[in-house]
Parts: structure tokens; sequence; C-alpha cells
């Protein structure tokens, strides 16, 4: 059976879900690519089906069981139960979509390539079960008032954070990574500041509210629309970034005029433009990054919010742009690659991709890439490591072993470079360290000193 407009949707988000499990790929690396050939109307629901279903899998792998008693879902091969998770989500969440639709379109799309499966009926005959008892199933809430509380995390993971955090901090990460995360804007100067952009925004029917720990950000709860249908995106006047993101930057400090700044792991440039702005009179960024499809992003964020003339960008590696090197650096941000723990409300994959080995190998490159950019460290300026993880190996223990081979390094406190909000993001060790339970992503920063003796 070929795939239909009808069933379009469906049967690329479960080539994408199977393709994420088996591979370990990013979704979002994974959707970049496909969506170009989904048609406007389609593209939400696609993002929808394939988020919601990440958020929420072992809950709708507990409904299923209910109904595959004899086969489990974690013993059915793989595009099967993907199958019903998209069909089972959308029966139980989505409730625009028409019961009839969520099944038969779910099924058209397992069929798919398959016509003569004996599966296709089976799935066909739990959905429709499934579809008569919604009125008899519980919720996540009932299960939890229950005493069955489904977290929607992997058990290695709930047992690290509970080890840290407790019992009920990490019910409150967990929660707040399977919730649909908030709209957040850095409002730059040339929009007029936060409070004009949010009357702004107001006056065309936008609810914004002011951000808790930054002071430049603005928090869109309700909107659904798309980014660029925001008044000033064409103009450069916000960048979306959340606060945790947000608090980054600014750890470097007040740089002298024409201080130089060098950004090692750009991505897609939020943090690279929020250096932008707050460089010092006569100053320069220079962004590097390795990555064809990043870098691109950089320059396209970059040319939108005017900031090409502010920022020098190398597609290349940090150890790379160091051999070619002719000057140091008063200002270097590395923003490492991580596990990515802290942001999992916005990349749900993370969770169920990631493994306890994964840390101890992202501590390897983090390590090395702050050696490189220590090299490239003018005496008496600063080093700011950041990563998007909470996970001690990535943070805590990346800078003990850096300072074990640096000691031309000190630990500055982030608390004096932060909002008065946000001083109680810092540890009693210096520390930015930020959890979803915070109302924002897991951040971890430290601000290391280099001393000019």
């Amino acid at each position: 059976m070929s795939p239909t407009p009808e069933n379009g949707c469906r049967l690329l988000a479960l080539d994408l879900l199977c393709r994420a499990e088996k591979t370990g790929k990013s979704i979002d690396i994974l959707l970049h690519g496909a969506e170009a050939g989904v048609a406007d109307r389609d593209r939400q629901l696609l993002k929808n089906i394939v988020y919601g279903v990440l958020r929420n899998r072992d809950y709708l792998d507990f409904i299923a069981d209910r109904f595959c008693r004899r086969q489990p879902v974690a013993r059915m091969r793989i595009r099967a139960r993907n199958a019903l998770r998209i069909g089972i989500y959308q029966l139980l969440f989505l409730s625009r979509v028409p019961a009839s639709a969520a099944v038969n379109e779910t099924v058209a799309a397992f069929r798919s390539g398959h016509p003569s499966s004996r599966l296709g009926g089976f799935i066909n005959a739990v959905l429709r079960n499934v579809s008569r008892s919604i009125s008899s199933l519980p919720d996540p809430g009932e299960l939890e008032e229950a005493g069955r509380e489904i977290l929607n995390h992997p058990r290695w993971l709930r047992k690290r954070w509970e080890q840290r955090y407790g019992t009920e901090k990490t019910r409150l990460i967990c929660r707040a990574n399977n919730s649909v995360p908030r709209l957040v804007l850095r409002v730059r100067r040339r929009a007029g500041g936060p409070e004009r952009f949010r009357n702004l925004l107001k006056r065309r029917g936008i609810v914004a509210e002011e951000g808790r720990y930054s002071t430049v950000s603005l928090v869109l709860p309700g909107f659904s629309g798309k980014i660029t249908s925001l008044p000033g995106f064409a103009d450069g006047w916000f960048q979306v970034q959340d606060e945790a993101a947000q608090l980054i930057s600014p750890l470097l400090g007040s740089l002298a005029p024409g201080a130089r700044i060098l950004d090692c792991c750009a991505g897609p440039g939020g943090k690279t433009s929020h250096l932008a702005d707050l460089l010092p009179a006569g100053g320069r960024v220079t962004a590097v990054e390795p990555h064809r499809i990043r870098f691109r992003l950089l320059q396209e964020n970059l040319h939108r919010l005017g900031l090409g003339d502010r920022v020098s960008c190398r597609r290349t590696t940090l150890a790379g742009f160091g051999e070619a090197a002719e000057r140091r650096y008063d200002g270097i941000l590395v923003d490492a690659p991580c596990s990515g723990t802290g942001v999992i409300g916005r990349h749900p994959d993370i969770r169920w991709s990631r493994q306890p080995r994964d840390l101890l190998t992202y501590q390897k490159k983090q390590l090395a890439l702050l050696d490189e950019a220590a090299a490239l460290q003018a005496p008496g300026g600063v080093l700011v490591y950041a990563t998007c993880s909470m996970e001690p190996e990535e943070n805590q223990e990346v800078i003990r072993h850096f300072l074990g081979k640096h000691p031309e390094y000190g630990i500055g406190d982030c608390r004096a470079f932060l909002p008065e909000a946000a001083g109680e993001l810092v540890s009693e060790h210096g520390f930015l360290s930020t959890t979803p339970a915070d109302g924002i992503d897991g951040f971890f920063a430290a601000r290391l000193v280099r001393y000019r003796g």
C-alpha cells in the first residue's frame, strides 16, 4: 500500500521514530531532513505526533500492554510498537483528530510497503479496542494518585537524579520534561527593551510575561504560531533562547574596549549573538563551528540579527582553528557538546538514546576542547565552560580535571555576573547550575579566570 495524503503524515512519523530508535540519531536532525516534502498543514501534526510519542512513551506502552497481554510492547518488532504508540497517542492526547482517522490512517501507514503483514490486523484491533475504552483508561494523574506514577524516563537516569536531587525534585524535573516547553525570547536593544516589546505583542493579541531570571527575556506561554510571524523577527529584534542559556554569555563579565572573544562551539549562534550584543567598543567575536548545517544556521541567524560586522565565522574544528590562530583571546566561551540531559524537554529523544557510558565519552571530548581553548587564552582572560547537561561527569568533574592540569586558572563566582534573581541558581562553589525544576532548562557553567602571572 503506497502512502496517500491522508496517511503520509503518520507514515513519516512512523519512519522517523523507528530510525531514531534504531540509530540513536537526533530526532531534530531527522525531522530537519524530512520536513521539506511535508505540506504546511501537516508539519505541525507531524511534530506533535513525534515529540508527543517521545514525551509519553512509557505511558503509551503501559496502555498498549493492557490490550496486548500475550505480547508485551517491549517484545514487539520496532515498527509495530511505534505504530501502536502513534495511534494511542492520537486517541488519548489529540482531541481534534477523529478516532476513526487516528486508527485507520495509522494502520494504513503501518501497512504501507507491507500490505500482506498480518500484524496490520493486530494493530487495527488493538487501536479499536483502545478507542472504545478511552473513558475507562487511567490518565497519568490518576496513576500517580494510585501510587503507580509513570515518569517517562529510563530507570538509570531517574536513579541518578534521585540520588543527587531526591525523589520529589526528580519528579518535578521529569514532569517538566514531559510538558511542551514554553517559547522564550531574548529581547535585543533594537526592539526597545522587553517592556516595550511586550506592549507591542499585547497590541497584536499575543500574551507575553517577564522571565524569572533573565532581565532581557520574555516568555510567550500560549503562543503556537510560526516564530517568523512575530513582529520584529525579520528586523532582528529578538532571538529564541531559553532563560538558562541567556545566563551563560554574561559570565564573561565586563571586558575592556577592543576585547577579542572566541566562541569555540558556536552551533546555530544563540550564545554567539548574545556575545556580540555584549561586546565592548571596538570588540569582536570569532565563532568556530565545524558542522555544515549548524554553520549555515549560524550565518543566517547573524545576518537576520544584523551582527555580521561584529562576528567572524570559521567553519573548522577548534583544533584546526588553533593551529592557524595568530592571537590570544580575552574572553573564551566553550559551550561544549554534551549528553543534553538538561534539555530533554526540548529534545525528548535524548532520554531514550543516551546511555551511562556516554557520559565519560563526552567528558573526554570536553576536556580536549578545554585544553585547546586554554592554549588560545590571553593572560588575565576569562574562560567560561558551559553544558546543557546536569551530570557531574560532564560538569564538576570536568572542571576538577581541568584545574588539575591547568593551575594557571582559578574559579570565579558566577553570582557576581548574573541578575540578582539568578543568584539562587549558583552553587556554593560558584558554579551556575540549573534544572527544569527551576522552570528553565538544565545548564551548568563555570567561570575560569587565567592568572596574569
